[in-house]
């Protein structure tokens, strides 16, 4: 049996309780899936993803990650306009399964509200209600 790879958690992000990430880069907040969430959904097949000029609600379902266990909403962790999609994940989904916190990223927005930020939790804070299984 392959030994299984560790989940990553990057401290430069913070994670809602949907496993979703989110990075302020600049005035841009990119979005992605966690590491956890790819691992736990398996090879992912297919990303839908919002178009650019769509205004997106923090908490809300912004698109859809499938896998070949299971198709997932994605839930944004801001509200805001989104600015870009990964056309790279658009057209090779299973990059998310091996840089989610990288390459792997969904979506950039130009949050409305920065201080949503506020309602997320830091990556020490994710990796523990994960490993307590408070998160699922």
């Amino acid at each position: 049996m392959a030994e299984k790879k560790p989940v990553h958690y990057a401290s430069d992000r913070k994670y809602s309780e949907t496993h979703e990430w989110v990075k302020l880069e600049g005035e841009l907040a990119v979005i992605g899936v966690s590491d956890y969430a790819q691992d736990q959904l398996g090879d992912i097949v297919f990303v839908e993803m919002p178009a650019v000029g769509k205004k997106i609600l923090a908490g809300k379902i912004f698109g859809v990650v499938e896998s070949v266990k299971a198709a997932s909403d994605l839930f944004s962790p801001v509200s805001g306009e989104v600015v870009a999609i990964n056309d790279a994940v658009a057209n090779k989904a299973e990059i998310v399964n091996h840089d989610a916190l990288g390459a792997g990223w969904l979506i950039q927005v130009r949050p409305s509200d920065p201080g949503e930020m506020n309602n997320l939790m830091d990556a020490e804070t994710y990796r523990k209600k994960i490993e307590a299984g408070e998160l699922h």
